[in-house]
């Protein structure tokens, strides 16, 4: 028997037919305790095998630039990705409503209505930098980050930061291909990505969904 074929189906998987889900209410108890101590949820192998590797090769003969987010202090770098099939494949996979449910059932987060993202790199040796932001503009509830990178990078750990304590709540490294990183967006927290140290940059696409507008 093929080493696959051992492997447990990913419990949240988006796929050209739409958003599967293949766990149970156990599972999501799991997931909705794990969100509440740490702000968010690690979902591995998330992204179907056959549209990673579509979407990695794509990212390959894309063009990427550098992007400047000069509302943050210091100002945040990254290298953004300009454009490509990719994009609206990915942008097509997170505006699901099936996944929409299940997150709104993980966080407890209002309605849904949209995901917005990008693909972007970070890489060490270069301007690139992140800093600490709450991203609570634009009627944004929760973030998601997708790993894309084809190798193991070091570094890049998502922190998240309690704002009145100035305590790390919680700290993780998305380094699995195709896993997704879901965390709460709130007044109280802030977020960034620290520096990515060696050769193998950080790809991944990230934004947020949003809830109507008010």
């Amino acid at each position: 028997m093929p080493p696959d074929a051992l492997q447990a189906p990913a419990m949240i998987q988006l796929t050209r037919q739409g958003t599967v889900f293949a766990g149970s209410d156990a599972d999501l108890d799991r997931l909705r305790a794990e969100f509440e101590r740490q702000h968010c949820v690690h979902l591995c192998e998330c992204l179907e095998s056959r549209l990673l590797r579509f979407i990695q090769d794509d990212i390959d003969r894309a063009e990427f630039i550098e992007r400047v987010h000069g509302r943050l202090t210091p100002p945040a770098i990254d290298l953004c990705m300009m454009r490509g099939r990719a994009l609206g494949l990915l942008h097509v996979l997170l505006n699901d409503r099936t996944l929409f449910r299940l997150i709104r059932d993980i966080t407890g987060c209002g309605p849904i209505t949209s995901f917005e993202g990008s693909v972007y790199r970070i890489s060490s040796g270069g301007r690139a930098h992140d800093s600490w932001h709450s991203d609570m503009v634009e009627s944004r509830v929760i973030a998601a980050s997708v790993n894309l990178t084809r190798d193991i990078y070091r570094g890049g750990l998502l922190q998240i930061r309690d704002e009145a304590s100035g305590r790390i709540a919680h700290e993780v490294a998305n380094t699995g291909q195709g896993d997704v990183i879901l965390f709460r967006l709130s007044d109280r927290l802030k977020h960034r990505v620290t520096d990515v140290e060696g050769p193998a940059a950080r790809t991944a696409y990230a934004g947020w969904f949003r809830s109507p507008s008010t």
